[in-house]
């Protein structure tokens, strides 16, 4: 999920994006709104459509663009469309195309491998003269809690266990695996530093993200501490100044400036930013568990990115070992769950680097050139063999990120309903998000009729919002929906403080009229 703050600079709001609560009404007790609202009681609609337009229909919306397809899955009668057939920014609601093209593609049991390599082979005497490649193999969850967090102690015992305890050359860390650059196509320049913009090579540990830790001394503010300490990230610390805290890394830059002040109130504050490297900093996090194991290396650590190539890895190096991640299925349940946009696109990228082996690309001319480019071309085959055309659905990555993706509510709900009918369809379901239970609606729709019930994608870019997937109403019919609020500007105080109700709940609301529906 992406949240978003407009600044002159790029500036993380250093206290998190909460929601400002509604004001309170003064004076005498007002009438209860005529129309639905997400915050107030409403009263029963005699129809699903009634109660949809109604919503729909408010005040704030009238330059927004709602965008609404509902269909039965047991039926097959649409039960509600509201510019089904228009596009739309989809937001992370791409990440379901992505998962069924992965499934569909690659197998939920695929799995993903990061191996060490050796040019020479350990000599009796402790030395190996050669180099080290750490060789990424698109693996997203190296390092993350729920996959493999003490891969690089186990790379470090695999090397000691051949009795190497000292490297004469360098430690390469290699993520050739995938061809194109390190984001996807359409990612806006300052979300690469943010933890929800995290480089997508095929080598990188940790999901890429480093914290930055920022406290008090004494009466001065502030001290920076970047963890861990070799993340290949520098700070600037200019931080003083009565202006707010504000942690800035220019694209393509190593270098954190921090500027302004901590609130009065807060003693210290922890912040996730993007490595600027992420295959280097998974091979500096190598360096440091090998420099605990007593391993001495006496080169350097580099990196090596597309279009670059290492012969070493042509010359049949000895292989030390090989983690590998968890399988696909799982691999969904965080980035569905979780709104991850490294693993949507470095999934998008597996697909295509399958794809480029066909060496069919039917709809160009010229063959693509990176990994992405081959996996868009797997998903616009794929997109029209399960009936939805090319103009409904377009997508230049993986995760949504881009605002260079369109997709039609039609088109969701065509997925959907496809998604439904294939054996893969419990674990896709599975992994999506649960409201009121998990993922990123876990404190949405509780103690409603959706609680527990409806499964979803969620979506949030600047004045986008989403909603996608399925739900049981009340009557035990399976519907797939699809909700696209595009160019809605939420409503905000006098001092530009954004109040209820907020984007979320209005998605949230329609939801739960799905939920509802059938109970009379």
């Amino acid at each position: 999920m992406k949240c978003f703050i407009p600044a002159l600079l790029f500036a993380l709001l250093l206290g998190g994006c909460a929601t400002a609560p509604p004001l309170k009404p003064t004076g005498a007790a007002q009438p209860p709104p005529l129309v639905p609202n997400a915050t107030s009681p409403r009263s029963v609609p005699s129809s699903l459509a009634e109660g949809i337009d109604a919503y729909i229909s408010q005040p704030r919306f009238a330059h927004a663009q709602w965008g609404i397809d509902v269909l039965s899955l047991d039926s097959g009668n649409t039960l509600y469309r509201h510019d089904a057939d228009a596009l739309f920014l989809p937001a992370s609601n791409a990440k379901l195309y992505t998962s069924a093209l992965a499934l569909q593609t690659l197998g939920a049991g695929a799995r993903f491998s990061t191996t060490l390599y050796a040019t020479a082979a350990p000599r009796a005497d402790g030395t190996l003269a050669g180099d080290l490649i750490l060789y990424g193999g698109g693996d997203p969850s190296l390092g993350n809690p729920d996959a493999s967090p003490d891969w690089a102690d186990r790379f470090a015992e695999a090397l000691a266990g051949r009795g190497v305890r000292h490297i004469r050359g360098n430690l390469i860390a290699d993520d050739t695996y995938f061809a194109g650059p390190l984001f996807g196509d359409g990612w806006e320049a300052l979300d690469l530093q943010t933890d929800y913009g995290a480089q997508a090579g095929a080598l990188g540990a940790r999901n890429n993200v480093v914290r930055v830790k920022v406290t008090r001394e004494g009466t001065r503010c502030c001290g920076v501490v970047i963890d861990p300490d070799h993340s290949g990230m520098r700070v600037v610390n200019l931080t003083g100044s009565m202006a707010p805290l504000s942690l800035y890394r220019p694209p393509g830059s190593g270098v954190l400036y921090a500027t302004g002040s901590l609130r009065a109130n807060q003693p210290s504050g922890t912040y996730a930013l993007s490595a600027p490297d992420g295959a280097l900093f998974a091979a500096d996090l190598l360096r440091d568990a090998l420099t605990q194991r007593g391993i001495a290396l006496d080169g350097s650590v580099r990196a090596l990115h597309w279009p670059e190539t290492d012969a070493a890895l042509a010359n049949n190096p000895t292989e030390i070992a090989s983690i590998a991640s968890p399988p696909l299925s799982q691999l969904l349940v965080h980035m569905l769950k979780h709104s991850d946009n490294r693993y949507a696109q470095m999934l998008l990228q597996q697909v295509g680097v399958t794809t480029a082996r066909t060496r069919v690309c039917a709809d160009r001319a010229e063959p693509p050139q990176t990994s992405a480019e081959w996996g868009s071309c797997a998903m616009r085959a794929f997109l029209g063999r399960i009936g939805i055309d090319r103009g409904e659905a377009m997508f230049n990555e993986g995760s949504g990120l881009s605002r260079e993706d369109l997709v039609t509510p039609a088109a969701t709900v065509k997925l959907l309903a496809w998604i439904a009918r294939q054996p893969f369809a419990n674990v896709l379901r599975d992994a999506l998000p649960v409201a009121g239970i998990d993922g990123t609606l876990e404190y949405r729709m509780r103690g409603s009729a959706a609680t527990d019930n409806v499964q979803a994608k969620t979506g949030t870019l600047t004045h986008v919002y989403t909603l996608s997937g399925f739900v049981t109403d009340a009557a035990g019919a399976r519907l797939a929906f699809s909700l696209l609020l595009n160019r809605y500007q939420r409503p905000t105080d006098d001092f530009g403080r954004n109040i209820q109700p907020s984007p979320q709940s209005d998605l949230d609301a329609i939801a739960t009229m799905l939920a509802e529906h059938g109970a009379n």
